[in-house]
């Protein structure tokens, strides 16, 4: 069968055809991980009518080896370390000290470039429905759904269309529901599931959340 999304929006619009139980709900917030999961989010927001926000999170790279986490780090301090690539790579405690720094600073800088300084939405009592375009390791999923586990949702809900087996079975057991729209096997980096991959700007995150307020408040003003 073939599992592949020609771009994320498709990829969201068929994901929304999953989340169907929580469409026209005033409780369901939709949290979009930044940059690739905005877009994916936006059409299930938007398929749902649900608000849409981002929730910032920003990977770990081993040094010499960017691409590859060693942990990450989201809002609220949050810090979750993959503790089997530290081992393999001997990072040291100065090592994560100066990348958890490093990326402190560009997680805050992003906060303000996407939300022109709104704070983050009260997530209490609320349905939180947290999207990524897909999960490879899942460290950065690790670390949203940890911090956003201390804020006490009423539920908290893990989507994507692509992801890894083994990494998607794991947060079942942080979360109150995974739903990974596909899970190929052999599973290769979340990029060679889709026809297009292109990485998107912070003027294209910052443009697609307005657009998704706007059609927000309208949609609402014709209830």
């Amino acid at each position: 069968m073939d599992v592949r999304y020609h771009n994320r929006a498709e990829a969201g619009q068929r994901l929304a055809n999953m989340l169907n139980a929580y469409a026209n709900r005033d409780d369901v917030l939709v949290l979009a991980l930044p940059r690739g999961g905005v877009p994916v989010a936006y059409e299930v927001a938007k398929a749902l009518h649900a608000p849409l926000d981002v929730f910032v999170v920003r990977k770990l790279g081993v040094p010499g080896q960017e691409e590859l986490a060693m942990g990450a780090i989201a809002s609220g301090s949050v810090r979750v370390l993959n503790d089997d690539v530290l081992r393999m790579f001997h990072i040291s405690e100065y090592d994560l000290t100066v990348a958890e720094e490093r990326e402190r600073v560009e997680l805050k800088r992003r906060e303000r470039r996407y939300r022109d300084d709104r704070p983050i939405p009260d997530i209490r009592h609320s349905t939180v429905i947290l999207i990524d375009d897909g999960i490879a390791t899942g460290s950065t999923m690790y670390a949203a759904v940890e911090a956003l586990r201390r804020q006490c949702p009423d539920r908290l809900v893990v989507a994507v269309p692509v992801g890894a087996s083994s990494t998607c079975s794991e947060l079942l057991s942080q979360v109150d529901e995974v739903i990974c729209a596909e899970t190929p096997e052999p599973f290769y980096g979340v990029g060679e599931w889709y026809d297009e991959f292109e990485q998107m700007s912070d003027d294209d995150v910052h443009n697609l959340l307005q657009v998704a307020a706007r059609e927000r408040l309208a949609s609402l003003h014709k209830i």
